[in-house]
């Protein structure tokens, strides 16, 4: 014969990591996945070899080049040195679309938000991890990139860090692909469809900043100077022009706000309609 236990239960009061749970789950998400750490890795290389490749280039005909080619290198290294930033720009654009999509194509977003009811922190979460290794890695590749160039540059135009302007344009590189992860995966998270929203990311980019700047009149100067891509990028010049709208450090401001706009219109969203 069993004696039923009168006692209650014993109750486990619940525990919760918090916000720092959060990032150390997004954190797994993202590193778990294999292809994301091989594409920033590529990325770097990829980055780097190109640089290297285009310093060496320039180098090797700079007998052949016209005097205004000439001159234009040595007044900003920087800017030739950097000639693979297109490339990074577009990698980190398709990696963030792909980091919130693909949860929403494989339907794993359903228990990101069964264990973040509130959902916005879970979106928090994954652009501020994701921010933070672009940021590294964006680092990474751009100091990277420099030593090389500026060593293959430097019988021609030497450029060092302790340079006016130069260690705010390598540093920046860094930034403004951070910055552009934002935007990516604000659109990523408003669109949620890979296709449609890496189309709608890489037609933002190569087509419509490029386009708005030939809009007649002071208004297509003003809208090409505050897309994000034209003004994030001012942060790579050591010399920007000094006549555009906008300083390198506005520029990287306006395109981080991209970023954190999309990112706050994707969060009502998240919030107001079923995932």
């Amino acid at each position: 014969m069993t004696t039923a236990l009168s006692s209650p239960a014993l109750q486990l009061p619940a525990r919760s990591g918090g916000f720092s749970g959060l990032l150390r789950a997004e954190w797994i998400k993202l590193t778990s996945v294999r292809s994301t750490l091989w594409t920033l890795a590529l990325m770097t290389v990829t980055a780097i070899g190109v640089s290297a490749v285009i310093s060496a280039i320039t180098a090797s005909q700079w007998k052949d080049a016209s005097t205004a080619d000439r001159q234009g290198v040595v007044d900003d290294p920087v800017g030739t040195i950097f000639g693979a930033l297109g490339l990074a720009e577009l990698v980190i654009c398709v990696l963030g679309v792909l980091v919130i999509t693909s949860e929403y194509s494989t339907g794993t977003i359903r228990a990101s938000v069964l264990a973040v009811p509130r959902r916005s922190p879970m979106l928090v979460a994954k652009a501020v991890v994701f921010a933070a290794l672009t940021l590294v890695v964006g680092e990474i590749a751009s100091f990277a990139s420099f030593f090389a160039g500026a060593a293959l540059l430097q019988s021609h135009a030497p450029v060092s860090l302790e340079d006016p302007g130069v260690l705010r344009a390598v540093a920046g590189t860094g930034l403004f692909l951070a910055a552009m992860s934002l935007v990516a995966l604000g659109a990523g998270a408003l669109i949620r469809h890979t296709a449609g929203a890496i189309a709608g990311v890489i037609g933002f980019v190569l087509v419509l900043s490029p386009l708005a700047s030939s809009l007649p009149g002071t208004a297509g100067e003003h809208i090409s100077a505050y897309l994000p891509t034209n003004a994030g990028q001012l942060i790579v010049f050591a010399h920007p022009d000094p006549e555009a709208l906008l300083t390198p450090w506005q520029g990287l401001a306006v395109c981080a706000l991209w970023g954190v706009a999309l990112l706050a219109v994707a969060s009502v969203r998240l919030k107001r309609r079923d995932v």
